[in-house]
């Protein structure tokens, strides 16, 4: 029952055993770093309190995120563009100090696959929201037919009589463009506003190529929107994950930004706007791909 909500695939299981091996290698490579970490365990307190139950949480999470609906076709190019990218993005912070890791490398090389484990994470709640939105037009569109009529041809009861050519039919151009008009809306609203708070927290840093990279980058991504409703929901979904993330990292003193913040706002919605850019690039991958005729996809929540 539980495997047929998640829509658990053989593809599900070779993800979640890829996920254990990668866990697995960078504590065996990065081992110093695991005995640091069980040194603060001195056994003067109860066990729970010595659980990180965040970590946990967001680890459960993951696991189960990656799993659902897994399709390698798809989930090979998110693993692909995850780290390429995340490997730009710690490049970029570490190198201009606007973030640090306590191992003072940059960036570290252990925290490079913690990015296409996110992706793929952030795609199944992608996923999700999408779904959701489908049910909410249709649902719009439903009661929108109720309330001109089964054929939009008689208004409901309680409404005064309108003539054919005043009625308001739920099939006509207005009424099906409104949800996009609404994502439209709130598109213009987040992604200019994100990148004000982005010229704000990277101001000490102007000075720099890699920033100024950086800021031309997702102006572009920005200015040049290809799904309105998809950028939106990528970002709250990449937003919401980056919170825990950055909450867990920060708090731990795994990382710290220069404001020492724990974490900065900007910190959090930057993982909304990474994640647009790495549906972004999957969408061009594939389009790439697709004209060499090989078999990868880009995300199906687009």
């Amino acid at each position: 029952m539980l495997a047929r909500l998640l829509g658990l695939t053989r593809h599900s299981y070779y993800l979640f055993s890829a996920f254990l091996l990668t866990c697995f290698l960078i504590a065996y490579i990065w081992w110093p770093l695991v005995e640091e970490y069980l040194s603060y365990i001195d056994g003067r307190l109860p066990w729970y309190y010595y659980v990180d139950w965040l970590l946990l949480g967001i680890f459960a999470f993951m696991s189960i995120t990656i799993m659902s609906r897994a399709d390698l076709r798809t989930d090979a190019l998110i693993v692909f563009v995850g780290m390429c990218g995340g490997l730009v993005i710690e490049s970029w912070g570490t190198q201009t100090n606007l973030w640090h890791y306590y191992t003072a490398e940059r960036p570290p090389l252990w925290i490079i696959p913690a990015w296409p484990i996110a992706s793929l994470s952030i795609d199944r709640v992608t996923r999700l929201l999408k779904w959701i939105s489908d049910w909410l037009e249709e649902r719009f569109r439903t009661r929108s037919k109720r309330g001109s009529g089964a054929n939009g041809d008689f208004p409901s009861l309680g409404q005064p009589h309108l003539t054919g050519a005043a009625l308001p039919l739920a099939n006509s151009p207005a009424e099906k463009n409104r949800p996009a008009a609404a994502y439209r809306f709130i598109y213009w609203i987040i992604f200019p506003g994100f990148y004000i708070l982005m010229l704000s927290f990277v101001a000490p840093t102007f000075h720099k190529s890699l920033t100024l990279a950086a800021l031309a980058l997702c102006l572009f991504l920005i200015l040049t929107p290809t799904d309105h409703r998809m950028a939106v929901l990528t970002f709250l979904a990449g937003s919401a994950l980056g919170y825990f993330l950055e909450r867990w990292g920060t708090t731990r003193e795994c990382w710290t930004y220069y404001t020492f913040q724990t974490p900065p706002v900007f910190a959090v919605f930057a993982h909304g706007l990474a994640a647009v850019a790495f549906w972004r690039a999957g969408q061009l991958l594939t389009l790439v791909l697709g004209r060499m005729k090989l078999p990868f996809t880009a995300s199906k929540a687009s």
